[in-house]
């Protein structure tokens, strides 16, 4: 075992410095830490007697985390306050490549939260984000968005798919980013090999350990907690799961459709 593997088995201690809610059923956890991470990977985060969870970062400086409520981990964690205190391991897995040129992000749901710092970091961002309805939304005013909801209370009258083929059509981009629901980023990768751009996903599987050990996270014949959760145009031709099949937390394999209503 080397020095990374056994530092991402330490848990560290984190004091919430801030809470913020960002909608009727999304908060935003601020910590006095600094974490050391890069776009796109994530952070085991712990609650004593409770669970544990991976969650990307949404703010670096300070260290933050964007949940929304769902089920009992994140029912315990929005009872926490300022001062409180829970703990993490990590961070882990593979980051975004940003790109110096044009870029698509692409985000539905709380995939705006995973692509956050990614944002941030590139030059010339085209950011579309696809939510359920008006009250859904967060980071309005911290980002410059092309807004799409499903029962078109806001923003353009369509799904967010529909949006980047429109913008496909009239501008040229170097790489487009993608996270959000699995059907969602099936479609994005599908136009982006269409028309021949890179593409970067992030990929969610039920995870237990964040290492590569337990096997929970498998994607076809790469493990999303190691190999990803970021997989490149190259890996995701090759995942046959993407799109397609995930594990329950039984470690059946089942229907996308199937483990989304497992985990809503």
């Amino acid at each position: 075992m080397n020095k990374m593997e056994k530092e991402q088995k330490i848990h560290r201690k984190l004091t919430i410095k801030q809470v913020i809610d960002e909608n009727h059923k999304t908060k935003t956890f601020f910590f006095n830490e600094d974490i050391d991470i890069n776009p796109g990977q994530f952070i085991m985060l712990w609650l004593p007697s409770v669970d544990e969870k991976p969650f990307s970062l949404s703010y670096k400086k300070p260290a933050g985390v964007t949940v929304e409520l769902k089920g009992n981990f994140t029912k315990e964690l929005f009872k926490l306050k300022q001062g409180d205190n829970l703990f993490y391991r990590g961070p882990f897995g593979k980051g975004f490549t940003a790109s110096e040129k044009k870029a698509v992000v692409v985000s539905g749901g709380m995939g705006l939260a995973g692509v956050s710092l990614l944002v941030e970091s590139l030059k010339y961002p085209m950011v579309i984000f696809g939510a359920k309805q008006k009250k859904d939304l967060f980071f309005t005013e911290r980002f410059k968005m092309d807004i799409c909801t499903d029962d078109n209370s806001i923003g353009y009258k369509g799904l967010a798919t529909e949006r980047l083929k429109e913008i496909l059509k009239q501008e040229k981009y170097d790489t487009i980013y993608t996270c959000g629901p699995e059907i969602m980023m099936k479609t994005v990768f599908e136009l982006a090999e269409k028309h021949k751009i890179k593409c970067e996903a992030s990929l969610e599987r039920f995870m237990r350990c964040g290492i590569g050990v337990c096997g929970s996270c498998a994607c076809g014949n790469k493990l999303v907690c190691r190999d990803g959760p970021v997989f490149s145009s190259d890996d995701l031709r090759k995942i046959n799961d993407f799109g397609r099949y995930a594990k329950l937390k039984s470690g059946r394999k089942a229907s996308l459709q199937e483990y989304h209503n497992w985990r809503s």
